[in-house]
């Protein structure tokens, strides 16, 4: 085994070329896979460190005072690195800033060939939650004693090349034969850490029973999908009673386990409901344990009685928690066996043939795709699912993703050799067999409207996070459509290289559809452009924005001069594709008549060919027809493409079609959320859903001591936002946001209603900071999703959280992460949206008033989802400010506090309130 030296450096900044320089230096060999020799020094810069660097590290300038210049260890680090590879966490950040120095004295660059452990760590734990080195080491359960010091750093770095190697070494000679392929577009040097492995494994004849091997991948063997079929043999009380009750079982698994009365009563709810078959609505309020809640009177109900039970969640986070959490602990509880399985839509799971396909092609020389390639092989070797949710694929392969997923295969052949291996029909499989099958709404959804056909059959459903499901069957009864799905729907049979599904065919047709194929771009392009420039004109009249900046505005089809001349290219365009899929039909019907060998094409081809009908479709409906009770809608970039137009549309009542299609076809269906509700009713709710009055109602309060654990702030000096005037408000918001963070050492979130007020307050604040004070994270502003924009803000003691609509919901924060929860406007849906716009004009027709039977109650329920952000568990406490004065002006406020669990409430100037706050912490 070589020679490998890991480098760690401390710096005044991230920029060498700008004068930042080294502070500390952390050196540790590794020989034979074992750690050899360490070094460590500071390092006198010549410039003062800056207050943000001391925070980082704790480095001051009185400890390096005496230390040696870079130029005086230079000897002695590259003596170290003689005949080794050089070894980084961010490779080129620690080298760039080594061969800086060496310049600045004249010394030549290093040449050494270079192991970044980010990239190897991103190929060899491809499920890791992040790639930073201190969650890294957690994931990998590498102590971490010191971070942001280099020798520490270094240190861990080291332990984890070690794992790196370990995991070389381990993995079979397909994966690694597979991977070494793509060493060429990867930057570390691969090729000489794997060639060694793979001419040592070459001759070994180490296939284990743990992989089955087919076609040079080494893939996780499955276990065989067994059925259960057992009666709990007792009734339900004194199964709950046995288990939750006083020493029941859970208290043998659980420490400190308390009863939560809300939690049994909300089981035996459900299970009547079951029994009686009648539909529940239960708000269950944050720390009931509904989860469990629900699981157990459903795993019971389904073993005594053999009916399948669907639950659906809204968040992959509440999949995983249930996955993760919830049910390997009822496993362990329960003294009787049960099945239950995840199924998502088949986007979500990888086809191992469209991945071989894509694997054997001539290699792109995208740097993001060829470590997607990479990360998928070692995953294979791992995951049990073939799910996306379990990787960290970096942005472009998102995108490669959907050449290689399930969905992309089209219909495969049962007597495929890879039918049998199909993560999908595995999923499915599984799900047939189970008594509990957990998905998600929008495949619930999807099912709906696809008369049943996706999700095994089933009479019973649990919808968590049910205060979404509106929305979600809104959508997936609607159309969408914009430029670029159709530009990668062509992409798939013939993109500008000339490749894609065309390669399999001849070149006479490959030229005639070429030729069709660059007509349906030009005039694809000329319509999105037009329909930009016709959204701009609309706009100079009334349009909002959605939260990540996309202008939005309503639209009728009309006979107008503007929409006569956009019907006209939609009808050439339409006329087209048409013209497209029967040239691409003729061919196909061509190929069977031959009797090709080649099923995946023609898989393919049919896949494609629906793609193109549905837009078609699409098309029509979007731009040619004009139906009641629908409303449509397009939002564009206020920057950007011309053509980034995106066309919706969607049912203004979806209540008639799900109580139709879903609730009266249903024998019990269970929608809980801990915000149902608007003041204690759950008319708005009802009305929504389509549900009728008598179904059953219950409310669970939380076993939280909300009075003692939350302090409630509302200002009654803010500015008031009038005529569209907000600077004041933001200034003043700005304000309290750095007074609080100085109170609660940041550990803040604050919730926006508009992301043009985020995006503002967020520059003011970074210009108010005297220092770096805190790390400031920005929806938007700040590069990542919310998941690792979460993360981030977890890991920085002190740290400001912006967010937009969805970090409303399902953020979770526990513990002293964060302490306080800023409300900058009260989430009042803008009058102008679509959406809005269109339910509130139907609400007018029916004579009542769209304020108080359609924003109040929208406004509420988002509030308390807002609310919840900060309490969520019984340790838990702080303080939410809520800036918006209306909460307590408007006659309507009172309906946003009495919807709220019994908090005091201080309402005074804002000095006064803030002095409250510093008091109470």
């Amino acid at each position: 085994m070589e020679k490998f030296v890991v480098i760690d450096v401390e710096t005044t900044g991230n920029r060498p070329e700008k004068g930042d320089e080294i502070i500390e230096i952390g050196m540790v060999t590794i020989e034979n896979g074992r750690i050899t020799d360490q070094y460590h020094t500071l390092v006198l810069p010549s410039q003062q460190i800056p207050p943000f660097i001391t925070n980082l590290t704790g480095i001051t300038q009185d400890e390096v005072k005496d230390a040696p210049s870079f130029e005086e260890v230079i000897p002695e680090i590259l003596s170290r690195l003689e005949n080794s590879y050089f070894v980084a966490h961010h490779v080129q950040f620690d080298l760039g800033f080594i061969n800086h120095g060496l310049k600045r004295y004249g010394y030549g660059s290093i040449q050494n060939k270079y192991f970044d452990t980010v990239e190897f760590s991103r190929v060899l734990f491809p499920t890791a939650p992040s790639y930073k080195l201190s969650q890294l080491a957690s994931f990998l359960d590498i102590q971490h004693e010191n971070p942001h010091r280099a020798l520490s750093d270094a240190l861990v770095t080291a332990k984890l090349t070690i794992k790196i190697l370990d995991k070389l070494y381990a993995l079979p000679y397909e994966t690694l034969d597979r991977l070494h392929s793509l060493h060429k577009f990867l930057k570390s040097n691969w090729e000489e850490i794997l060639s060694p492995i793979l001419d040592q494994k070459k001759y070994e004849w180490n296939q284990t029973e743990e992989f089955d091997y087919y076609r040079g991948f080494a893939i996780k063997k499955q276990k065989p999908i067994e059925g259960v079929s057992h009666n709990p043999f007792m009734n339900f009380d004194t199964f709950l009673t046995k288990l939750l009750g006083e020493n029941g079982w859970i208290h043998e698994v659980m420490e400190g386990y308390e009863e939560r009365p809300s939690q049994t009563k909300m089981a035996k709810t459900i299970y009547d409901a079951f029994s009686n078959k009648k539909h529940s609505l239960i708000e269950a309020e944050t720390g009931t344990g509904k989860s469990l809640a629900y699981l157990l009177p459903a795993i019971f109900y389904s073993l005594q009685t053999g009916e399948r039970v669907m639950v659906s969640t809204h968040t992959i986070q509440l999949q995983s928690q249930l996955l993760e959490k919830e049910i390997p602990l009822l496993k362990r509880l329960l003294p009787f066996p049960f099945e239950i399985t995840l199924l998502k839509g088949k986007q979500h799971y990888l086809s191992l043939s469209r991945f071989e396909q894509e694997l054997n092609q001539d290699i792109e020389s995208n740097y993001d795709i060829a470590l997607t390639k990479a990360m998928i092989l070692i995953w294979l070797t791992e995951t049990l699912t073939g799910d996306i949710d379990e990787l960290q694929l970096p942005s472009s392969g998102l995108i490669f993703w959907k050449k290689i997923s399930a969905e992309a295969e089209g219909v495969v052949d049962p007597k495929s050799s890879w039918f049998s291996r199909s993560f999908y029909q595995r999923a499915r499989r599984a799900a047939q067999r189970s008594q509990i099958v957990i998905t998600n709404h929008a495949l619930l959804c999807t099912d709906i409207r696809n008369d049943y056909t996706l999700l095994p059959s089933y009479d019973l459903a649990i919808i968590d996070e049910a205060h979404h499901l509106e929305n979600v069957a809104s959508k997936h009864f609607g159309i969408t459509l914009d430029y670029f799905s159709i530009q990668y729907a062509l992409n798939r049979i013939m993109d500008k290289d000339g490749k894609g599904i065309v390669e399999n065919f001849s070149n006479q047709v490959k030229n005639g559809i070429e030729t069709i194929l660059e007509e349906i771009r030009f005039d694809a392009d000329q319509l999105f452009s037009y329909l930009s420039y016709y959204s701009k004109e609309l706009t100079k009249h009334q349009s909002s924005f959605n939260d990540v900046g996309r202008i939005q505005v309503e639209y009728k089809v009309n006979e107008s001069e503007y929409w006569l001349a956009i019907k006209e290219m939609a009808n050439r365009l339409i006329f087209l594709i048409r013209e497209f899929v029967h040239q691409i039909y003729q061919y196909t019907q061509q190929l069977k008549e031959k009797g090709t060998d080649s099923r995946d094409l023609l898989d393919q081809i049919d896949y494609s060919l629906e793609q193109f009908q549905q837009m078609i479709d699409s098309l029509e409906e979007l731009l040619l027809v004009d139906r009641s009770g629908e409303v449509k809608w397009m939002e564009v970039q206020g920057s950007g493409a011309k053509n980034a137009v995106f066309l919706y549309q969607e049912p203004i009542h979806i209540g008639a079609k799900l109580y139709s299609s879903f609730f009266e076809k249903k024998n019990s269906v269970i929608l809980t959320s801990a915000t149902l509700t608007m003041k204690g009713s759950f008319q708005y709710t009802k009305d929504r859903l389509g549900l009728p009055n008598t179904v059953h109602e219950e409310i669970l309060s939380s076993p939280y001591r909300y009075e003692q654990q939350v302090k409630l702030l509302i200002p009654n000096d803010f500015p008031i936002i009038s005529n569209g005037d907000e600077h004041e408000f933001i200034d003043a918001t700005c304000e309290a946001i750095l007074s609080l963070a100085k109170i609660t050492d940041g550990k803040m979130l604050v919730l926006f209603t508009s992301y043009d007020m985020l995006r503002k307050s967020y520059y003011i604040i970074k210009e108010m900071m005297d220092d770096d004070s805190y790390m400031v994270i920005g929806q938007g502003i700040t590069s990542g999703s919310r998941s690792r924009l979460k993360k981030n803000f977890q890991a920085f003691d002190k740290a400001i959280l912006m967010g937009t609509s969805s970090f409303w919901e399902g953020v979770d924060i526990p513990g002293e992460d964060l302490s306080c929860l800023v409300i900058v406007r009260l989430p009042f849906m803008p009058p102008t949206h679509p959406i809005y716009a269109a339910k509130a004009e139907d609400i007018k027709k029916q004579g009542k008033n769209p304020f108080m039977n359609l924003a109040l109650p929208q406004a509420v329920i988002r509030f308390k989802q807002g609310f919840g952000r900060l309490i969520r568990s019984s340790t838990d406490r702080g303080i939410v400010f809520v800036c918006d004065q209306r909460i307590v002006q408007k006659q309507y406020g009172k309906y946003f506090l009495e919807s709220l669990p019994k908090v005091p409430v201080t309402v005074d100037e804002t000095r006064k309130v803030i002095e409250k706050a510093s008091k109470w912490f």
